[in-house]
């Protein structure tokens, strides 16, 4: 019998840049900015939190050897830890090309991508007329709303209410390879969203686009809130591949 491994994974938590970081990324290092940070009293909120960061688990864990290791000095700002590492650590740089998050998923579990994902450009509008112009003919929709880089959260709270009334669909991306469209659950209904993620999948496959994801929300003018249980990822492939 083989034994168990459990992979527990920090998403979006680097300890430092890598090569390729000149291309996008400079400077980046999530870990040590966020001790930084603590130790500044930036990061101090009222009732939750305060002082220097404190992961003392984490430390005994090589998290912070393993960081000094990557970014060439000890991080600032942490508490000594308490007894000896317990475990242990070393850091690794990726392979995959790109910086699309699944990618570094895959790859600690041993399939690396060998060519990079497609991405939409930063300025607004972001997507290809050709490819909105395809996805509303198809979808039979009204329009569309957003069209930009932002954040899920934000971009809800700001275009919630007029897509609720006008019907038209919010779509937006990232930094990732990715398609994102918003919806309300009742009003555009969670079906008909799903179906035209499956419509967008079939048209971005062509820029090579890692993920369509399906953010629908609940509530109403100035209080819709994302559902993220109900979040969909549609993956990339030749057909209509989805998990749930």
């Amino acid at each position: 019998m083989m034994p168990r491994a459990f992979i527990i994974l920090l998403d979006s938590f680097g300890i430092g840049a890598t090569e390729d970081a000149p291309s996008a990324d400079v400077g980046a290092d999530t870990f040590r900015h966020i001790a930084e940070w603590c130790a500044a009293g930036k990061a101090d909120k009222p009732g939750v939190r305060s002082g220097p960061l404190h992961i003392p688990n984490l430390l005994r864990l090589g998290l912070g050897e393993a960081a000094k290791i990557s970014g060439g000095q000890a991080v600032e700002g942490l508490p000594p830890v308490t007894g000896s590492v317990l475990a242990k650590y070393g850091c690794a740089a990726e392979i995959s090309p790109g910086k699309d998050t699944p990618s570094g998923h895959w790859e600690m579990t041993g399939v690396p991508l060998h060519t990079e994902w497609g991405y939409f450009s930063g300025e607004s509008p972001t997507f290809p007329d050709k490819l909105l112009e395809a996805f509303i003919e198809e979808n039979q929709l009204p329009g569309v709303l957003g069209n930009c880089h932002a954040s899920g959260t934000d971009i809800i709270q700001k275009l919630g209410e007029e897509h609720q009334k006008t019907g038209r669909p919010i779509v937006y991306t990232s930094a990732d390879s990715v398609f994102q469209i918003a919806a309300h659950e009742k009003s555009f209904g969670l079906d008909r969203l799903y179906d035209i993620c499956q419509s967008a999948r079939r048209l971005v496959d062509e820029y090579q686009i890692g993920r369509v994801i399906a953010r629908p929300f609940l509530g109403e003018a100035g209080g819709v809130l994302p559902h993220r249980q109900s979040q969909r990822l549609f993956r990339l492939s030749s057909g209509a591949d989805f998990a749930g």
